[in-house]
């Protein structure tokens, strides 16, 4: 739908660049290093590709970066979500870092507006104060990114929505739960479905996913004693006998997520998955989704993924909602039209 949209309000394209001819204006697209393959299938179904940008980490560990053609004008969109890459072998700081100077440098270079694509907000769980003298990072992020000369940030799924009120910036927030939900649909598991949550701050966004499967629900009691360790009690709920699909905004390193499932099982579950936005898969992720219960763990590509990926592991690409958010903001059309004003979950 939004390719015959592009094309019709843009029909003059110059490379990398598309006019629109009610005001000529640019759309340019650019990826940083964090998860360039998401950047050139957004570029692909946009129709635009990415334009280049020089991008290399020095020596010394500094972060340089170089628009290598005109963003004079230019609706500049930077793909880079704060996440690591072993690939391009960047740290989720050199991602943030990277973002940054890339933002500087464009309004440096006098583009229009700079957009932040950014569906991995990094920091996003330090959000409050959980200890005296402690930071709040997570706005600390936004004031960096305000600062460097965002206009406006395109994000997916934050840890908790009240993210965005750091910001006084315009901010899209998007979520890949509809894509998650189809992924489900299509599996054709049955009508005795019971969507889990994992504790009680993702209620909200499971009843809102159980009532696109037509499931019931149920609450993992949890306790987090410490940073990273987190404690699961008993199932709130029926699942006995049905199957259960536990549902979170990410996955780090899956400690937990491995405990819910077990603790589902016990309380006589037949058949177990799991689905999250955002797979940071950080630390011993791998050996425990490996070794958990799940027949499927269901996440999207916000985040590439490392070599040796679990064979239970499945990817959904959250590109084609991405770019039709892309185009709708460069033609300042309503970006909450993509789920029908249903985005605002949490």
């Amino acid at each position: 739908m939004f390719r015959s949209e592009l094309t019709a309000r843009r029909p003059e394209t110059r490379g990398a660049a598309v006019l629109d001819p009610k005001d000529g204006k640019q759309l340019m697209l650019f990826s940083g290093r964090a998860n360039p393959a998401l950047a050139e299938e957004i570029g692909r179904k946009l129709g635009v590709g990415l334009s280049p940008v020089a991008l290399k980490t020095f020596s010394s560990g500094e972060v340089y970066c170089r628009f290598q053609e005109s963003i004079r004008g230019a609706d500049v969109f930077l793909v880079q979500p704060m996440c690591a890459n072993p690939v391009t072998g960047i740290n989720a700081n050199d991602a943030l870092m990277e973002l940054l100077v890339m933002i500087d440098a464009a309004v440096g270079a006098s583009a229009h507006r700079v957009i932040a694509v950014t569906p991995w907000y990094g920091y996003s769980r330090q959000d409050k104060k959980s200890a005296p003298r402690e930071p709040i990072s997570a706005r600390l992020v936004a004031r960096m990114l305000e600062s460097a000369g965002a206009d406006r940030v395109l994000t997916m799924d934050l840890h908790a929505g009240q993210l965005q009120g750091f910001f006084q910036v315009p901010v899209d927030h998007m979520t890949a739960l509809m894509i998650l939900a189809d992924y489900f649909r299509d599996l054709g598991l049955g009508s005795d479905l019971v969507v889990v949550a994992p504790d009680a701050g993702r209620v909200k966004l499971n009843k809102k996913f159980a009532s696109l499967l037509g499931a019931d629900l149920a609450i993992l009691d949890k306790e987090r004693p410490q940073q990273q360790v987190a404690e699961i009690g008993y199932v709130i709920g029926d699942v006995a006998g049905k199957t259960a699909i536990v549902v979170d905004d990410m996955i780090d390193t899956a400690g937990t997520l491995r405990a819910a499932g077990e603790t589902v099982m016990r309380a006589g579950a037949e058949r177990v998955f799991a689905a999250a936005t955002h797979p940071v898969f950080s630390g011993p992720a791998y050996t425990n989704l490996a070794a958990s219960v799940f027949e499927q763990i269901v996440v999207t590509d916000t985040i590439p993924l490392r070599p040796g990926t679990p064979d239970n592991v499945r990817v959904v690409s959250c590109s084609s909602l991405l770019t039709d958010s892309i185009c709708r903001i460069f033609t300042c059309d309503s970006v909450s039209e993509v789920f029908g004003g249903q985005n605002q979950i949490f």
